[in-house]
């Protein structure tokens, strides 16, 4: 009896040995990092837009300034992960951060010295989204070693990430309005390019050393076009990842055309203000952070497909078919709120099933293979949206993107691959930040 009893304490002495030491300041710095560049994000998103439709009275000019600025973040995400294997996540995801502030202030620079052409205007948003991609791919690469080094479970972990990175949409949607007001278009871009340096700083400061590295030292690192199938076959194999990542890249084609041409089209000649633009994508956007924290409460004890189905259906209702009635600012407000509480809990469900399912070693080819996938069809939501609007008007547009939206949303409740998202296979996360 004394010696089991000395064993098991002895057990439970090399366990507790074998732990990391729990330190919490690096999670939360990524948490703020990752605000404060996609509080960027939401600056950029809508002011070039409405630069464009400003200047140039064109829904379909926006929708080819949206096509180039998605194709160039599909390209960086088909091709960045070997940059991670290489360079490591936090290398990445702080020059990521440097590069995008610098070309996002050529913009500003060119047109206020040089002048700026739309073609110009179309190569400087191309650079742009394509330095922008690796860095956010890296942030979120970070997460869960991050998690481990917390000791924070991983559901609250994705849903405060996830959460944050939505309550930027909440300051940055009505600041970005705001701006455009106070101080013009041009001006309001060098604020989102000063965002991205002071986020590539923070990420210096915080994030722990690099201990190891995705592969092992001396095993063959591959090509691009090698890591890419590594991915896709990995997803592939996985029935229940490709399924949501397909219906992920249908959603997100949708979401950039709203986002990109029929939304700021729809404040410029309904609403005529871009405040009230703003206050759309803030009341979204601080709605759905709120979602993420209810989930973070509650969300391990919810059946995952279920929650995920019914909050992706009731928030494509609320959002695309509230504004194609037409209804008064206030009520349009109230409804983006309700909304975003039910899309909170989507991306904090698609995380934890991503860090379940996807061993470390695969990590950065996975996660960009997932990218490149979601970003896949947005050049083409972009463009589409915007010849529709010019067309057909914006409320048909609405309607058609919502009408298939809804449709993509409704398959997750039927769809058989997706019997397994409430067992994942859970796999092994090895130690080191990247």
């Amino acid at each position: 009896m004394g010696a089991s009893m000395e064993q098991e304490k002895n057990l439970q002495t090399e366990q507790a040995t074998a732990l990391p030491e729990k330190r919490s300041l690096p999670i939360y710095a990524l948490f703020l990092a990752n605000t404060i560049s996609l509080i960027g994000d939401r600056l950029m998103f809508i002011a070039i837009p409405w630069l464009v439709l400003q200047t140039t009275g064109s829904a379909s000019k926006a929708g080819i300034t949206a096509f180039f600025e998605t194709l160039a973040v599909v390209l960086s995400s088909f091709f960045g992960s070997q940059l991670l294997d290489k360079l490591g996540f936090k290398r990445v995801s702080i020059l990521g951060d440097v590069a995008s502030g610098i070309a996002v202030m050529l913009i500003p620079l060119c047109y206020e010295t040089i002048g700026l052409s739309f073609w110009q205007l179309q190569i400087l948003v191309f650079l742009a989204g394509l330095l922008m991609t690796p860095g956010s791919s890296a942030r979120y690469a970070l997460l869960p070693d991050l998690i481990k080094l917390s000791r924070m479970p991983a559901e609250r972990a994705n849903s405060l990430y996830d959460g944050v990175s939505r309550v930027s949409g909440f300051f940055g949607a009505p600041l970005a309005g705001v701006l455009i007001l106070v101080i013009g278009t041009s001006n309001l871009l060098w604020v989102d390019g000063a965002t991205f340096f002071f986020s590539a700083l923070l990420l210096a400061w915080s994030i722990p050393a690099s201990k190891a590295k995705p592969r092992e030292q001396g095993q063959e690192q591959g090509n691009y076009l090698q890591n890419l199938k590594e991915g896709l076959t990995f997803l592939r194999g996985t029935p229940v990842m490709f399924a949501i990542a397909i219906t992920i890249m249908i959603t997100n084609m949708l979401d950039q055309g709203m986002s990109g041409v029929l939304l700021p089209s729809y404040g410029q000649k309904i609403l005529e203000s871009p405040v009230a633009l703003g206050w759309l994508s803030a009341a979204w956007g601080g709605a759905a952070f709120a979602g993420t924290l209810l989930f973070a409460a509650i969300g391990h004890r919810l059946p995952r497909r279920l929650t995920f189905g019914l909050c992706f259906c009731f928030s494509t209702i609320l959002r695309f078919f509230a504004l194609a009635l037409g209804l008064p600012l206030p009520i349009l407000i109230v409804s983006y709120a309700i909304g975003g509480v039910a899309i909170g809990p989507i991306n904090p469900i698609l995380s934890t099933m991503e860090q379940e399912l996807v061993p470390a070693e695969l990590r950065a080819r996975v996660f960009g293979a997932l990218t490149a996938m979601a970003f896949l069809g947005m050049p083409l939501g972009g463009l589409i949206a915007g010849f529709l609007v010019d067309w057909l008007g914006i409320t048909p547009g609405i309607l058609i993107f919502g009408g298939i939206y809804l449709l993509s949303t409704i398959s997750l409740l039927f769809n058989p691959s997706l019997k397994g998202m409430d067992q994942p296979k859970r796999a092994t996360i090895t130690d080191g930040i990247q």
